[in-house]
Order: C-alpha cells, then structure tokens, then sequence
C-alpha cells in the first residue's frame, strides 16, 4: 500500500503546534532551516504495510496534563526519553504520536524524536500506524538535507541513526535518497552517498527490497543505482559502478551484479545494431573500408564486454544462493547471443537446462542460426536433436532459423540440403527463404562453374509445387553458344 501517511504527520504536527509553545531549544538536523513548520510529504516509493489514519485534531489532556508533562520533561532533560522509566508511559498511542511530530518539527530537538521512538521500540509499543508516521517524517528529514546541498556524511548517518533506534521501514530510504540526489542531477553526490552507506554497513548497505524476477535475491543502494543509470541509456557507467564498488572491496549486493549483467546485454545489443549499420554501409560503399586501427578498436571493446559478462557472473555465482544461477546463465546466454558467439551461447543453454530452467525456444532457434551461420556442424546436431519430436510448426520454425543461419554464413550448399530436408519433412518453407537460398545458388552457378546443386533444388521445389517450369541456361563464351534446359 502506498504510504499515506502524510496527512497525519501534517495534522498532528498542526494539533501539536497549538496544543504546545515554541520551544526554545533548539537541536536540529544537519542543513535544516527553519523556514518550513512541518516536515515535507514522504516519498511516493515508500511502501510499508498499513496506512496512517488521519489525525484531524489533538486529543484531549489527561486532566493531570501528562501529554504537557511528557513534553516540556523532554524538553528540559532530552536524555532521559532514553531511560527505561521514560514520562511516556503513561500516554496513550495518539499522544505519543503527537510527541514524535512534535519533536520531529523544525526548530525542535530532532533527535529527541529518534530517542521516543527507541523508547516505544523497546517498550513494544510501535504499531503499524506509529512505524508509518515515524517513516513519513525520517523521509521528510532526508528531502531537507539533500534540498538544502547537506553534507552526504550527514545524510549517511541520518540514516544509520535510524537504524540505531529500530526504524527499519526497509531499504527504501536509502532509495529515495539516491533518488533525489539522481534526480537533482547531483550523481556524483548520489555515487558518494552510495559509497559512504557501504561503508557505514548499516541500514540498506545489505538490500532490503524485492529481487529481480521475483527469484528471491535482495535489493540494495548498489544496484539502484545501477538501475537508475541503465534507465538512463547510461549502460556502461552502470557496469563499471558494480565493478568499481566490487574491486575497491565495498561489498556489493548480489542485486547489482545482476542489474550489470543486464545493463551488458542492452549495450550489447546497442553495439551490435551500430555495428550492422557500419557494415551495412561499407558494404554499400557509403563509407570506406575500415582501416586496421578502427577493427582492432572494435575487437577490443567487444572483447571488454564480454571479459565483464564473466566477471560479474562469477561474482553473483559465488556469492548468490543457488536461485541466482538460473538468472546469470539467462543474462550470459543473451549477451553471448547478441555478440553473435555461437559456442558459448550453446553452452549456456545446456547450464540453464541442468538447473532446470528451461529456455524459452526461439532461444534455441536463435543460437541454432549463429551455429548454422559459423558453420559449427557439432553444435548445429546436438541443437536440432529431438527438433523431429516437437510438432509440425516447432519444426518449421527451428529448420527455417537453420536455413537463414545458413545463408547468412555464406554455407549456400547447406542451406540448399536444409531447404530440401525440410520438403522431405513435410515443411514447406516461406517464399522468401526459398528465393534467398535460389538467388545464392545462382550466384554460386557463376562462381564455381556447377548447376547440379541448382538444378537439382529446382527439380524438388517442382516435384512439391512450390516453382513453375523454368529453363537453365549456360553461356559458353569460348564457342558463343547457349545450353539451355527445361526443368
């Protein structure tokens, strides 16, 4: 449920206003001001688990006047809100409330508040509604240190004073405030902020939020981060804030690795687009060749982003639980694939399959045409392996996926053979891959001199309806003479 809780720090700051005097006293946050009464409305982000009920008014003093008792003892004497025999015993739940907002104001001992609720921690005494109220004005304290350019040790331990006390409302604390010095353009702030909490150990430094895919494996300051850069195009920088933190022995979550891992396959994917248009246009002749300097660049950087997959894959397996496996062979399995790296696609495969995640199959069909397209037979055999047992449109669609790979890899003779398995299969294969796989073989006619492999497709492709009579035709230059056949 989303927080709300908002409306009742609001109105029981108001009722504590006027029930109680300005104090004097005057302990406040760090980068504080005065300028604002009341605390700010919490962060949208912020889930807990039940929703504050409004408080519209201030509740009645005791005719003994505890609630004011309560108060001004703290404000004269704030340590002793500490102790175990603390003026707040007698109180009820809403008044204690209002002793939070009260000191939680501006202008107020801020720290004060903190000390009430460990109080009402150690006596038991913070329901759902209480934790709801204090989460809503921890927040409202973060928005103010980071909106008024505060120091990022400060916010740090702000937060590690949280969890001193038992306020643990979950790492989404320390995701707003990553996200508000993201979102103020302040990263380097947001990296530092980040790096201190690690340091710290404390609140969110492990993760407390939900996993990736659901599988299990916590959330934390690292990987949103990452998160918050891949969602910002900014790919790479997300993979080398992982491995920065990794390597300067910060201790990352589990969660981040994955999240670089992720981060990888979209630049690889990126990478692999810019590349098909390079060559797209080198082949058109729209640029010139690229000189050896350019294709050692490129090489080079491929080479990186693969040397990264590994290493954070090696992260997550050796200190992820055994859910996390499963995800690192997927996220490899489609960077090996993007990168056009046929073998090692394959045997990601068969790791996901031994863990018993079963692959989705046009992942099966896309490895097979890399394979079929880098002319590895071995692999091409053990993938089309029970392809026979699946039903007649899964057949179809492995064999024509084998056929482009084929085609694509210049093995036209394979592909022709493939064209023809799939007729004697039953499968009759797309117009356009019977046009593609007939346009190389004619190419291949003036290459190398032979029509047997041309005439004998056609003469199959006739047989099965799928082509009407057609003539060959050879021109011997030496002798001006044509030989024509009908097929």
């Amino acid at each position: 449920m989303v927080l709300s809780s908002h409306t009742a720090a609001t109105a029981a700051a108001a009722a504590a206003a006027a029930t109680f005097p300005q104090s004097t006293h005057s302990h406040r946050l760090p980068g504080s001001s005065s300028a604002s009464p009341r605390p700010p409305p919490p962060p949208r982000s912020l889930r807990l688990d039940h929703a504050a009920l409004p408080l519209s008014a201030a509740p009645a003093l005791a005719p003994d006047g505890l609630l004011a008792a309560a108060i001004e003892h703290l404000e004269r004497e704030p340590a002793s809100a500490a102790a175990d025999e603390a003026p707040l015993a007698a109180l009820s739940p809403r008044e204690l409330q209002l002793v939070l907002v009260y000191f939680a104001q501006e202008g107020r001992d801020a720290y004060c508040a903190l000390e009430v609720f460990d109080w009402l921690r150690r006596a038991n005494r913070v329901d759902g509604e209480t934790m709801e109220l204090m989460a809503a004005i921890a927040c409202g304290w973060i928005e103010r240190l980071v909106g008024a350019g505060g120091d990022v040790a400060d916010v740090a331990a702000l937060l590690g004073e949280m969890d001193c006390v038992g306020l643990r409302p979950g790492f989404s604390l320390v995701e707003k405030a990553v996200a508000l010095y993201w979102d103020r353009g302040e990263r380097e702030h947001a990296v530092e902020f980040v790096r201190d909490v690690l340091r710290r150990g404390g609140l969110g430094a492990g993760g407390e939020q939900g996993s990736a895919d659901g599988d299990g494996e916590r959330g934390g300051p690292v990987g949103y981060l990452a998160w918050k850069m891949m969602m910002d195009g900014d790919y790479r920088d997300a993979v080398k804030l992982v491995v920065e933190f990794k390597e300067s022995g910060l201790k990352p979550e589990v969660y981040s690795y994955l999240i670089g891992l992720t981060a990888l396959v979209k630049e690889q994917k990126e990478f692999s687009k810019a590349l098909r248009k390079l060559n797209s246009s080198v082949k058109d002749g729209s640029i010139s060749k690229l000189d050896a300097e350019s294709m050692h660049s490129i090489e080079k950087y491929q080479s990186e982003l693969l040397s990264d997959g590994v290493l954070l894959s090696n992260w997550a397996v050796e200190e992820g639980s055994s859910e996390v496996l499963g995800l690192v062979h997927e996220r490899l399995l489609s960077l090996y694939a993007c990168a056009g790296c046929g073998l090692e696609a394959e045997h990601q495969l068969w790791e996901m399959k031994l863990l018993g995640r079963e692959p989705d199959t046009q992942l099966y069909d896309v490895v097979l045409a890399i394979c079929a397209s880098q002319g590895e037979a071995a692999a091409v055999r053990r993938l089309l392996a029970g392809v026979e047992a699946t039903s007649a449109g899964r057949r179809k669609k492995s064999m024509s996926w084998l056929l482009r790979g084929y085609v694509k890899g210049g093995f036209i003779l394979d592909a022709s053979e493939t064209l023809m398995q799939m007729l004697d299969m039953g499968l009759f294969p797309d117009y356009l891959d019977r046009a593609a796989v007939l346009t190389a073989l004619r190419r291949n006619i003036q290459e190398s001199g032979s029509l047997e492999s041309y005439m004998k497709l056609c003469k199959r492709l006739s047989e099965t309806d799928l082509i009407g009579p057609c003539i060959v035709y050879l021109y011997v230059r030496k002798f001006k003479l044509w030989v024509m056949h009908m097929l």
